[in-house]
Protein backbone atom coordinates (compact mmCIF):
# COMPACT_ATOMS: atom_id res chain seq x y z
CA UNK A 1 0.00 0.00 0.00
CA UNK A 2 1.11 3.50 -0.70
CA UNK A 3 1.35 5.99 1.48
CA UNK A 4 -0.65 8.13 -0.05
CA UNK A 5 -3.63 5.19 -0.25
CA UNK A 6 -2.55 4.07 3.66
CA UNK A 7 -3.32 8.01 4.82
CA UNK A 8 -6.61 7.85 2.87
CA UNK A 9 -7.32 4.94 4.94
CA UNK A 10 -6.66 5.90 8.35
CA UNK A 11 -8.48 8.95 7.37
CA UNK A 12 -11.46 7.36 6.74
CA UNK A 13 -11.15 5.00 9.61
CA UNK A 14 -10.45 7.30 12.15
CA UNK A 15 -11.89 10.46 11.46
CA UNK A 16 -14.67 9.23 14.45
CA UNK A 17 -11.80 9.33 16.93
CA UNK A 18 -10.28 13.18 16.23
CA UNK A 19 -7.81 12.59 18.83
CA UNK A 20 -6.39 9.25 17.06
CA UNK A 21 -6.35 10.81 13.75
CA UNK A 22 -3.98 13.72 15.41
CA UNK A 23 -1.55 11.36 16.93
CA UNK A 24 -1.72 9.09 14.04
CA UNK A 25 -0.57 12.02 12.02
CA UNK A 26 2.08 13.26 14.35
CA UNK A 27 3.25 9.80 14.25
CA UNK A 28 3.59 9.70 10.42
CA UNK A 29 5.65 13.27 10.85
CA UNK A 30 8.33 11.51 13.11
CA UNK A 31 8.64 8.86 10.48
CA UNK A 32 8.57 11.23 7.21
CA UNK A 33 11.98 12.58 9.71
CA UNK A 34 13.67 9.21 10.11
CA UNK A 35 13.61 8.32 6.50
CA UNK A 36 16.95 9.44 6.13
CA UNK A 37 18.03 6.65 8.09
CA UNK A 38 16.09 4.17 7.38
CA UNK A 39 16.81 4.16 3.37
CA UNK A 40 14.79 1.64 1.64
CA UNK A 41 12.69 0.90 4.52
CA UNK A 42 11.26 4.23 4.86
CA UNK A 43 8.39 4.62 3.27
CA UNK A 44 7.16 1.05 4.88
CA UNK A 45 7.40 3.01 8.11
CA UNK A 46 5.66 5.58 7.16
CA UNK A 47 2.62 3.72 5.97
CA UNK A 48 2.83 1.91 8.88
CA UNK A 49 2.91 4.67 11.49
CA UNK A 50 -0.29 6.39 9.37
CA UNK A 51 -2.04 3.52 10.37
CA UNK A 52 -0.47 2.22 13.86
CA UNK A 53 -3.98 3.13 15.75
CA UNK A 54 -6.63 1.75 13.14
CA UNK A 55 -7.30 -0.85 15.09
CA UNK A 56 -9.24 1.37 17.75
CA UNK A 57 -11.99 2.55 15.11
CA UNK A 58 -15.43 0.42 14.80
CA UNK A 59 -15.18 -1.33 11.53
CA UNK A 60 -11.94 -2.80 12.80
CA UNK A 61 -12.64 -3.83 16.08
CA UNK A 62 -12.36 -7.75 16.97
CA UNK A 63 -10.57 -8.74 20.16
CA UNK A 64 -10.42 -4.93 22.25
CA UNK A 65 -6.23 -4.83 21.42
CA UNK A 66 -6.17 -1.81 19.02
CA UNK A 67 -2.55 -3.69 17.66
CA UNK A 68 -3.85 -6.62 16.56
CA UNK A 69 -7.19 -5.19 15.62
CA UNK A 70 -5.70 -3.11 13.21
CA UNK A 71 -3.02 -5.39 12.45
CA UNK A 72 -6.24 -8.32 11.28
CA UNK A 73 -7.91 -5.64 9.65
CA UNK A 74 -5.07 -4.23 7.21
CA UNK A 75 -4.11 -7.67 6.84
CA UNK A 76 -8.04 -8.58 5.32
CA UNK A 77 -7.74 -5.61 2.87
CA UNK A 78 -4.45 -7.34 1.65
CA UNK A 79 -2.10 -4.53 3.28
CA UNK A 80 1.43 -5.64 2.58
CA UNK A 81 1.84 -8.32 5.66
CA UNK A 82 5.07 -6.27 6.83
CA UNK A 83 2.94 -3.65 7.54
CA UNK A 84 0.65 -5.73 9.08
CA UNK A 85 3.31 -7.08 11.65
CA UNK A 86 4.54 -3.83 12.17
CA UNK A 87 0.75 -2.41 13.58
CA UNK A 88 0.47 -5.50 15.26
CA UNK A 89 3.84 -5.55 17.17
CA UNK A 90 4.09 -1.59 17.93
CA UNK A 91 4.70 -0.64 21.19
CA UNK A 92 3.41 -2.58 24.23
CA UNK A 93 1.42 -5.20 21.90
CA UNK A 94 3.11 -8.25 23.37
CA UNK A 95 2.83 -7.47 26.81
CA UNK A 96 -1.02 -6.41 26.27
CA UNK A 97 -1.65 -9.35 24.34
CA UNK A 98 0.05 -11.54 27.00
CA UNK A 99 -2.30 -9.93 29.31
CA UNK A 100 -5.21 -10.34 27.61
CA UNK A 101 -4.51 -13.89 26.96
CA UNK A 102 -4.21 -12.87 22.65
CA UNK A 103 -0.59 -14.10 22.53
CA UNK A 104 -1.75 -16.39 20.24
CA UNK A 105 -3.31 -14.30 18.10
CA UNK A 106 -0.70 -12.13 18.09
CA UNK A 107 1.59 -14.61 16.79
CA UNK A 108 -0.46 -15.00 13.94
CA UNK A 109 1.52 -11.98 12.55
CA UNK A 110 5.49 -12.72 12.28
CA UNK A 111 7.63 -10.88 14.19
CA UNK A 112 8.76 -7.49 12.26
CA UNK A 113 12.25 -7.01 12.00
CA UNK A 114 13.56 -5.10 14.83
CA UNK A 115 15.45 -1.85 13.38
CA UNK A 116 11.20 -1.33 11.70
CA UNK A 117 9.58 -1.87 15.28
CA UNK A 118 11.95 0.11 17.37
CA UNK A 119 11.65 3.16 14.09
CA UNK A 120 7.81 2.98 14.66
CA UNK A 121 7.79 2.71 18.52
CA UNK A 122 10.50 5.61 18.50
CA UNK A 123 7.42 7.26 16.09
CA UNK A 124 4.66 6.45 18.71
CA UNK A 125 6.16 7.20 21.87
CA UNK A 126 7.52 10.59 20.91
CA UNK A 127 4.16 11.36 19.47
CA UNK A 128 1.83 12.86 21.72
CA UNK A 129 -2.19 11.89 22.02
CA UNK A 130 -3.16 14.89 20.94
CA UNK A 131 -0.87 15.51 18.01
CA UNK A 132 2.05 17.06 19.37
CA UNK A 133 5.98 15.95 20.07
CA UNK A 134 6.66 14.74 23.05
CA UNK A 135 9.77 13.19 25.11
CA UNK A 136 9.00 9.42 25.31
CA UNK A 137 9.25 8.98 28.81
CA UNK A 138 6.39 11.66 29.35
CA UNK A 139 4.61 9.84 26.62
CA UNK A 140 4.30 6.84 28.35
CA UNK A 141 3.85 8.74 31.48
CA UNK A 142 0.73 10.10 30.09
CA UNK A 143 -0.44 6.60 29.30
CA UNK A 144 0.10 5.28 32.57
CA UNK A 145 -1.70 8.24 33.71
CA UNK A 146 -4.76 8.43 31.43
CA UNK A 147 -5.22 4.50 32.77
CA UNK A 148 -6.22 3.31 36.23
CA UNK A 149 -3.27 0.92 37.80
CA UNK A 150 -5.57 -2.19 37.70
CA UNK A 151 -6.10 -1.59 33.76
CA UNK A 152 -4.58 -3.65 31.80
CA UNK A 153 -2.84 -1.44 29.58
CA UNK A 154 -1.47 0.37 32.79
CA UNK A 155 -0.12 -3.22 33.41
CA UNK A 156 1.12 -3.38 29.84
CA UNK A 157 3.00 -0.69 29.48
CA UNK A 158 4.41 -0.88 33.19
CA UNK A 159 6.04 -4.06 31.97
CA UNK A 160 6.90 -2.91 28.72
CA UNK A 161 8.39 0.71 29.53
CA UNK A 162 12.24 -0.88 29.79
CA UNK A 163 12.28 -2.10 26.97
CA UNK A 164 10.32 0.76 24.87
CA UNK A 165 12.86 3.06 25.66
CA UNK A 166 15.39 0.79 24.99
CA UNK A 167 13.68 0.45 21.78
CA UNK A 168 13.77 4.71 21.82
CA UNK A 169 17.36 4.75 22.72
CA UNK A 170 18.79 2.43 19.97
CA UNK A 171 16.33 5.33 17.59
CA UNK A 172 17.79 7.84 18.93
CA UNK A 173 21.28 6.68 18.70
CA UNK A 174 21.18 5.81 15.28
CA UNK A 175 19.67 9.60 14.55
CA UNK A 176 22.91 10.79 15.96
CA UNK A 177 25.33 9.09 14.41
CA UNK A 178 23.44 9.55 10.68
CA UNK A 179 23.88 13.09 11.72
CA UNK A 180 27.74 12.92 12.41
CA UNK A 181 28.42 11.33 9.15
Amino acid sequence: MHLSRAHRTAELLLAEIPLRWAHSRQVLEQAQLLAPVLGADGELVAVAAILHDVGYASPAVDTGQHMIDGARYLSRSGVDPTVCSLVAYHSSSEWEAAELGLSAELSAFRRPPSGLLDALTYCDLTSGPDGTVVDPVSRIDEVLRRYGTDHVVHRAVSAARPTLLTMVDRMEELLAKSSRH
